[in-house]
């Protein structure tokens, strides 16, 4: 038998994500989401609220402050991301593809142009079972 959670400490893990995003670290004041290309270029940043997510509610937090606007400072196609703390660390990392190609993060739009106006328009957090 695999080893599970039960709902209720889930909701623990996922709130305690949004913990680690909105106090690790003191370089900025809250979180941001990138969108790279493979090459691990940025292609366009979204700084995020603080706290950055809602609190958890079936093993689940949810993206506060959306729809959430950026303009891409570069050219490229988007192919994974990263969302990082306050001290610019890594701390969740994902994929990133158009509709029906399989990734973490669901795209409108993967090809992305300098000077664009981007939105992030939701964004969900499950913690593992």
């Amino acid at each position: 038998m695999a080893v599970t959670h039960v709902t209720a400490l889930r909701n623990v893990i996922a709130d305690a994500v949004d913990n680690y995003l909105n106090t690790t670290g003191a370089t900025d004041a809250s979180a941001d989401l990138q969108i790279q290309d493979s090459g691990s270029v940025v292609l366009v940043e979204f700084t995020l609220q603080n706290p950055a997510f809602g609190a958890a509610a079936s093993a689940v937090i949810t993206l506060a402050g959306v729809p959430i606007a950026a303009t891409a400072g570069a050219t490229g196609t988007a192919s994974k991301g990263r969302i990082r703390d306050r001290a610019n660390a890594d701390a969740i990392l994902f994929s990133v593809t158009a509709s029906g190609g399989g990734g973490d993060v669901i795209a409108s739009n993967t090809s992305i142009t300098s000077s664009q106006s981007c939105s992030l328009t939701s964004l969900t957090y499950t913690a593992p079972a």
